[in-house]
């Protein structure tokens, strides 16, 4: 089972090596990684060509101006040729090495058409310190209606399912990602499986966390998501699922 792992970047050479070396640490070796590069300025191209030769053949990169983060993600999963398809973050990195051959082990297990895990974030200084837990395994196609979904970043879906029912929709300037697993998993109702395992260390601060705007923006949109493809919700169920971020926070 080959895994097509794809990392959308923009001018994120402080962080970026972090990733490439997480994905070269990986055990499972049968994967296809794709970097796409918005066109940055700021020495990450240079990263890119230099961490090339490393991966013998599995990388595969462009650059070049795109519409924002979801459609460079819809780049690469148009490049990508493996059996699954997954999302790693230029601003992240995996947890633990076994992370691709926990998840590939879990799709042959399981026969689904779609794993999903835990992710955890980390300071920007402190990539030791865990200042929140969040859980996917309380996630069911229900709860969308109040603003839960699985973790993006540890959520892995077979390609067919991008061919058959689309990619990220570009509608939307931050809850694309709600979107489409609301697509895939309510109205597709494709077969997914839920993975015990902390696959992502995520960096705070990203786009969707970036300041009270970033919020409302969020929360707004996935109203509207749920909405179209037929879940009754309002902004306020949306917020509820504040109250449950505060035990996912580490003291």
């Amino acid at each position: 089972m080959k895994i097509s792992l794809i990392t959308a970047v923009y001018n994120r050479a402080d962080t970026i090596q972090d990733t490439f070396d997480s994905v070269l640490a990986q055990t499972y070796q049968d994967i296809e990684y794709i970097v796409v590069d918005g066109g940055s300025t700021d020495g990450t191209l240079d990263l890119i060509r230099q961490v090339e030769p490393r991966f013998q053949g599995r990388m595969r990169w462009t650059s070049g101006a795109d519409k924002g983060l979801y459609d460079a993600m819809n780049k690469g999963i148009r490049m990508a040729t493996g059996d699954v398809v997954g999302i790693l973050n230029s601003d992240d990195f995996f947890t633990s090495p076994d992370v691709l051959e926990r998840v590939a082990d879990a799709f042959v297990e399981s026969g689904a058409e779609a794993v999903y895990g835990d992710v955890h974030f980390v300071p920007t200084g402190n990539p030791d310190k865990c200042v929140r837990y969040y859980s996917s395994r309380v996630f069911r196609p229900a709860l969308f209606r109040f603003g839960f979904m699985p973790a993006h970043p540890a959520f892995y879906v077979k390609k067919s399912c991008y061919d058959r029912f689309g990619l990220y929709s570009l509608d939307y300037q931050i809850a694309a990602d709600f979107d489409l697993l609301v697509r895939f998993l309510y109205k597709e109702k494709i077969k997914a499986k839920y993975l015990p395992l902390d696959c992502v260390t995520m960096r705070v601060g990203g786009v969707s966390t970036e300041g009270l705007h970033s919020r409302v923006v969020l929360n707004r949109e996935s109203v509207r998501a749920c909405r179209k493809y037929g879940i009754r919700t309002n902004l306020l169920l949306i917020l509820f699922k504040y109250v449950y971020k505060v035990f996912e926070l580490r003291w």
